[in-house]
């Protein structure tokens, strides 16, 4: 099994999202063990935004460049293509995500290479597998004492599933902005959650 997992807090390895990714990583390595890992961190904001050529490429019926943004986009879908198991840890940043990770998307989700326009719509061409979203967030966006509106789950959930991938699952360390026991609480009823849900599945293959 070869795991991608794609990093998006510019704080790296110390932030919570990663954290919460390692256990995520740790968990699929006791699974399958002879497993390799690929590590893509945007954190320190190492993707360009997309450039001209590419924008234009992608309202024309063809791609007009194979430099420049089209290059990344290409490596980028080919390590995608590569993985059979996405994990991304990333931050919430002001309600939803971070440009690091947008700028990821906008590479990854490509006219003619990730979907297609058809006439009932836009369809994926990627094979579907599994992919876990370790997101933390200062405030709490999900549960009975939600605090925040959430716009980053449900654009991961509709974006991803743009592509073709659609086996999603999420683990949140919410209200990492507070102290002491209830940032500790809320790390094991995380780690919790996700004990149980790997503990629910058959051990895989190597």
């Amino acid at each position: 099994m070869r795991i991608l997992h794609v990093s998006c807090s510019p704080r790296g390895r110390t932030s919570e999202s990663y954290r919460l990714s390692q256990r995520i990583i740790s968990q699929l390595r006791q699974k399958s063990p002879n497993a390799t890992l690929v590590g893509r961190a945007l954190g320190e904001g190492t993707i360009p935004p997309i450039d001209k050529d590419y924008a234009i490429s992608q309202g024309s019926s063809a791609d007009v460049s194979q430099g420049g943004s089209m290059a990344t986009s290409e490596e980028l879908i080919r390590e995608l293509e590569s993985a059979d198991v996405l994990v991304v840890s990333t931050p919430m940043h002001n309600l939803t995500m971070p440009a690091t990770l947008k700028l990821w998307i906008d590479h990854i989700v490509r006219a003619r290479r990730t979907f297609n326009i058809t006439q009932s719509g836009k369809v994926g061409t990627l094979h579907d597998r599994p992919v876990f979203l370790a997101i933390a967030s200062g405030g709490r966006f999900s549960g009975e004492h939600a605090q925040q509106p959430d716009f980053l789950t449900p654009y991961l959930i509709a974006i991803l599933g743009m592509i073709g991938l659609h086996d999603i699952t999420i683990f949140s360390v919410q209200g990492t902005g507070s102290h002491g026991d209830a940032l500790a609480t809320a790390r094991i009823a995380t780690d919790q959650l996700m004990l149980k849900y790997f503990a629910s599945l058959g051990r895989g293959t190597s």
